[in-house]
């Protein structure tokens, strides 16, 4: 029998399309000679069997589990579970935003003392330990707030983790927060080696998203922020392998406490000739297209973007702008975005929904990119390999793929500052008045592409990296 590898996925694959997704996607098709197991973290139930993919015949299983699930079991209020002085000690060290004995509490989950999460949260111990932590650093606030705040933080933790995990032979998380969570407590219970991808930094991500965040009161915004950090540190500690996808990142997670000799950095990678195909511009009117390969969500920062383009086409009046990705999953910013071109009064920006992107792609003439948060983003390897030149927000790796990292191959496009939509207006004139340049751009994008980030090379990494571990 083939080695079966479970791949943890987290607010991702199978129901998000793009980004993480289409790399799982890539990935597990690529290594046809493995079997699959996809565990997959989801924020809503109601998502539940909604696929966006065409699932690989290697996946032999997929495993949901949903942050918003309602525990179902029978449970009881006030019990004394019998915690020990280190299992309350590992608690409190959670709660309080320390690294806590993270295997002290995978053995108290795994020895079925969690029969009911509720019982464990409403019973008399975790009232005790949440006590202890509210006199220690939290005394200041209203207990009722900090009680209910840390209730909701411990929930979702406590119902991914009580989940029945299948057996194999290797884990391999592509997030550093609940999926590794889950990675690191599948090495505990069947000491199975544990590979962790991030294609961004997990914590910087999500301390983005609560910073800028409604659904979190800003007193309570540092108690979530530290509770991440402690998730991630727990990924990296019990990972066997940690790759990431450019030294950046590298960097910064040596800095949030990653074990530097367990990182190994393996780039993104595309299909290259599958752009080749791509449909080419046949318009016949002397306008400049412009697209976004892009989900219409907070942290790809479209309303920037869309009042980029308004300042461009002020001057330049021949432009379109095409919004090419699925608006689904945060319907209310998709209307603010609608109504964000209404407002400005912005012509010529088409918003396509989900699109087949080689169909599309070949008949743009430069590529946007406005994120506020990137790991190495597939968008911009997919205009690369279409040889067309990007404008992109100074994140991630995005400088990195269009300047270059020591290669010789020349700029491939513009790199700005995040939330800039002045600069991004003044960009895209710039391009939009220099086609000799554009081509020059999409010509160094391609010829880097094909060297540093084909498809080929990062499944053959992918591939050692299975078997050293067991593959």
């Amino acid at each position: 029998m083939s080695t079966k590898i479970c791949m943890i996925a987290e607010g991702s694959y199978p129901y998000i399309t793009g980004g993480v997704s289409s790399w799982i996607q890539m990935l597990v098709s690529g290594l046809s000679r493995y079997r699959f197991v996809i565990f997959t973290i989801g924020p809503k139930e109601s998502n539940k069997r909604k696929f966006n993919y065409i699932i690989p015949e290697n996946v032999v299983e997929i495993k949901e589990v949903f942050l918003d699930e309602i525990n179902k079991r029978k449970s009881h209020s006030g019990m004394r579970l019998g915690i020990n002085s280190l299992e309350k000690e590992a608690w409190e060290s959670l709660l309080i935003g320390d690294n806590p004995d993270w295997d002290t509490l995978f053995s108290f989950i795994i020895e079925n003392r969690l029969e009911s999460i509720h019982t464990f949260l409403s019973s008399r111990d975790f009232f005790d330990i949440l006590e202890s932590v509210y006199n220690k650093k939290y005394s200041s606030m209203p207990f009722a707030n900090y009680y209910w705040t840390f209730r909701s933080l411990i929930y979702p933790l406590l119902n991914i983790i009580n989940q029945d995990i299948p057996k194999t032979d290797i884990y391999h998380s592509v997030s550093a927060g609940y999926g590794g969570i889950i990675g690191s407590l599948a090495k505990f219970i069947y000491n199975k080696p544990f590979i962790l991808t991030e294609h961004g930094i997990y914590t910087r991500e999500r301390e983005e998203e609560i910073i800028k965040s409604d659904w979190v009161v800003s007193t309570f915004k540092n108690i979530w922020i530290e509770h991440f950090y402690s998730l991630s540190k727990c990924a990296y500690d019990h990972a066997d392998k940690v790759v990431t996808l450019f030294d950046k990142n590298k960097k910064i997670q040596i800095e949030l406490g990653c074990n530097e000799r367990k990182i190994e950095v393996i780039p993104n990678g595309i299909e290259i000739n599958q752009y080749a195909k791509s449909v080419k511009k046949v318009s016949k009117d002397d306008y400049i297209n412009i697209g976004a390969i892009v989900r219409i969500v907070p942290i790809k920062d479209i309303k920037t973007m869309i009042e980029g383009f308004g300042i461009a086409k002020k001057k330049y009046d021949k432009i379109r702008l095409y919004i090419m990705g699925p608006f689904e999953e945060d319907i209310e910013y998709y209307r603010e975005c609608r109504q964000l071109v209404d407002n400005l009064r912005i012509k010529d920006i088409i918003f396509t929904g989900k699109v087949n992107i080689v169909e599309y792609i070949g008949q743009m003439d430069i590529l946007l990119l406005s994120s506020i948060s990137e790991g190495q983003p597939l968008s911009i390897l997919e205009g690369m390999a279409s040889s067309k030149p990007f404008i992109a927000t100074n994140v991630g790796s995005c400088k990195d793929l269009l300047y270059g990292n020591g290669d010789n191959y020349g700029y491939a496009g513009f790199v700005i500052p995040v939330m800039e939509s002045e600069e991004l207006g003044k960009t895209i004139i710039k391009l939009c008045k220099d086609k000799e340049l554009r081509v020059d751009m999409g010509n160094n994008a391609l010829k880097r592409v094909s060297s540093l980030y084909s498809k080929d090379r990062m499944i053959s990494s992918y591939n050692r990296i299975y078997s050293q571990y067991g593959g």
